[in-house]
């Protein structure tokens, strides 16, 4: 537990630095002996300022853009090899009290039917998605305290834990609930959550009002300042994320990394995980009425430019994206995807009709799991179940310390090897099952530490003989 007085948003988002940021990276834009040396200093693997990713965003110069890409292609592999990590979204209830202007939940929305899952629901829908081979799930639900109170998530938390069903069970629970105060935090970090995530939508504070007109979700420093408050009752693995076309896309950019900067270097902990949500269609939200949306080519660049300024930083792409657009950011920084997802209340169990439609945004990949662990496997990705971490207390300074020295890697190489094998042997269809058993071999000779690859070998052999129990 962190003893911090939290700072105010203000000071650690400041208006006046992200305008002189923007104005510095539009006079510098075509300063290519800058860009060099940026660039150079991102090939250490430390990161970058705000101001110098910035730089870099703004670049028009066709070569040194390639070569911003290239090193952000390279940076993903050395870090993170060629893991993907696979998790799906819960949505608990769609009760909402705040008014925001994107979101189909927002309370004056009369059209869509609310709706809130029992713990008996909860039991199907988690029982519905151990049956696809999920162990990592991200719970959602709109804020409203008589509808959604911290007990009900509390609650939910308990049960998805419980579940244990054939072989499955859920691993890691993490949250994406409105901002809260200290002591729910500490309730939450008690319930054995893992990563605390919250969107901060638009870091451009009159936009942000105007864009969340009323509620609790309208006071914007409440708001920017929960990850203080989350670290502040011991939650050391957060995750940022802004909801790109709500503002200028550069703005946020800047905002976004400014944030990870604060906890840095007010926690020694950087964000665990950040997302990069585009606006999508929704129940009356048409997202072509909010001009700053971006088209998939600066989608590109902002990823791979996060990538450069914060290396040891997952990233996040869900199914709001197409097929073709997420196997493009794969390769230049994103680290974590969603798969098989329903963005509405109780999808999961069954399909909703139109009349009865409760999904958050329109899914743009609509592919199962078993499809999107296949593609992964045949673009040369090993995608991962792996949870093992938060298991064994591998989180905050003690996660970041291990990613920046290099050593991570013998953790997650094996232990994705090892959920790997769990999901072919549980879950895969017989076509993925073969592709992934191909895999896992040619992969084992990766494996440097003839210790640790003999290990595997023999976890390998126990999964496929029945044993769940194994991790590195």
């Amino acid at each position: 537990m962190y003893n911090v007085k939290s700072p105010k948003a203000e000071e650690f988002i400041h208006d006046g630095e992200i305008r002189d940021t923007l104005a510095y990276a539009e006079l510098n834009k075509h300063n290519a002996a800058l860009i060099d040396s940026i660039l150079e200093k991102a090939r250490l693997r430390k990161g970058l300022s705000h101001r110098e990713a910035a730089v870099l965003l703004d670049c028009d110069l066709e070569d040194k853009n390639q070569e911003i890409y290239a090193l952000a292609e390279q940076m993903k592999k050395d870090i993170y090899g060629n893991r993907i990590v696979m998790f799906a979204p819960l949505y608990l209830s769609n009760y909402c009290v705040n008014g925001c202007v994107y979101c189909p939940y927002h309370y004056t929305n009369k059209h869509i039917p609310r709706k809130k899952l029992t713990q008996e629901d909860i039991v199907k829908e988690v029982t519905a998605l151990q049956d696809m081979g999920h162990k990592r799930l991200a719970i959602e639900a709109g804020e409203d305290p008589v509808n959604n109170p911290i007990e009900y998530i509390l609650e939910s938390i308990k049960t998805i834990y419980s579940i244990k069903h054939k072989n499955g069970a859920i691993r890691r629970v993490n949250v994406n609930i409105a901002a809260t105060t200290v002591e729910n935090y500490r309730k939450l970090r008690d319930a054995g959550i893992g990563t605390y995530i919250l969107f901060q939508e638009t870091y451009h504070k009159n936009s942000y009002e105007k864009l969340h007109p009323t509620g609790p979700k309208h006071n914007y420093a409440w708001h920017t300042e929960a990850m203080d408050r989350a670290m502040e009752g011991g939650i050391d693995d957060v995750g940022l994320g802004v909801l790109f076309g709500l503002e200028l896309y550069r703005y946020d950019f800047v905002g976004l990394l400014m944030h990870a900067e604060h906890l840095e270097a007010v926690y020694g902990v950087g964000p665990h995980t950040i997302s990069v949500p585009r606006i999508r269609h929704a129940d009356g939200i048409d997202a072509n009425s909010f001009e700053n949306g971006i088209n998939d080519d600066t989608f590109a660049k902002v990823v791979a430019c996060i990538r450069l300024a914060v290396p040891y930083t997952g990233m996040i792409v869900s199914t709001r994206e197409s097929k073709s657009c997420r196997e493009r950011v794969l390769r230049l920084g994103i680290s974590q995807i969603s798969g098989g997802s329903r963005t509405s209340v109780g999808g999961y169990l069954q399909p909703e009709s139109e009349d009865e439609n409760t999904e958050q945004f329109d899914v743009m990949d609509t592919r199962s799991l078993d499809e999107i662990v296949q593609w992964l496997m045949t673009l040369g990705y090993i995608p991962s179940f792996c949870t093992a971490c938060y298991r064994e207390g591998r989180t905050g300074d003690r996660f970041m310390t291990l990613s920046k020295n290099g050593e991570i890697q013998n953790c997650c190489h094996p232990n994705a090897l090892m959920t790997l094998k769990e999901y072919l042997e549980d879950y895969a269809s017989p076509e993925t099952k073969a592709l992934g058993e191909r895999l896992i071999q040619s992969e084992l000779v990766n494996i440097p530490r003839e210790k640790v690859r003999n290990i595997v070998i023999n976890n390998l052999e126990k999964i496929q003989n029945g044993s769940r129990d194994f991790r590195l």
